[in-house]
């Protein structure tokens, strides 16, 4: 009896031994893929002090050729991690400080939705206003010169009044729209 009590305890020191092994094991292991703090001169090692602060700058460009740009500060404690969270963006600079990532969206701006209108300017030129066309709002964004003599009277003061854009959809629409009328270049 006393020699099957010494071989179930010596079996689960071993096992011990193995679990703490392989913590050791997962721990270095963790170490192996950061790339922070010290490194080791004799080989492509890399040991972590604790987790890696980024400022990640996150720029967004939209149809409409507005850019946004949102900031949020990082805790890195797996460089694969973090990369994986950033795949569908594109790197545009990294450094010591910071990393700023860039992606393209498919739709129109969220400032175009909200405040944005089509108009026309005091020379036809058909562009997208912060606010309606009149009284001097900012200009988004400039498209083609319209010949306001094809137009029918009723789109006009359309044009004048402004007409918001809303949508991507309402965007394309409207463009479209009114390339008919586009002046020709002499």
């Amino acid at each position: 009896m006393r020699l099957f009590s010494k071989i179930v305890i010596t079996s689960m020191i071993l096992s011990i031994f193995s679990l703490l092994a392989s913590v050791i094991a997962v721990g270095n292991d963790l170490r192996l893929h950061s790339t922070n703090d010290k490194r080791n001169a004799e080989s492509d090692v890399y040991e972590v002090s604790g987790p890696l602060y980024k400022k990640v700058i996150l720029e967004r460009i939209y149809l409409d050729g507005e850019v946004s740009e949102e900031i949020v500060n990082e805790t890195i404690w797996s460089m694969e991690d973090f990369w994986a969270l950033y795949a569908d963006w594109q790197l545009v600079e990294q450094n010591d400080e910071q990393i700023v990532f860039m992606r393209h969206i498919e739709d129109i701006s969220p400032l175009l939705k909200a405040n944005g209108y089509f108009g026309i300017n005091d020379n036809g030129v058909l562009m997208i206003f912060e606010g309606k066309p009149a009284g001097g709002s900012r200009v988004i964004q400039s498209f083609y010169q319209i010949d306001i003599g094809k137009l029918e009277s009723h789109q006009h003061d359309l044009l004048k009044r402004g007409i918001p854009v809303e949508s991507k959809d309402k965007y394309n629409q409207v463009i479209e729209a009114f390339k008919h009328f586009q002046a020709s270049v002499p």
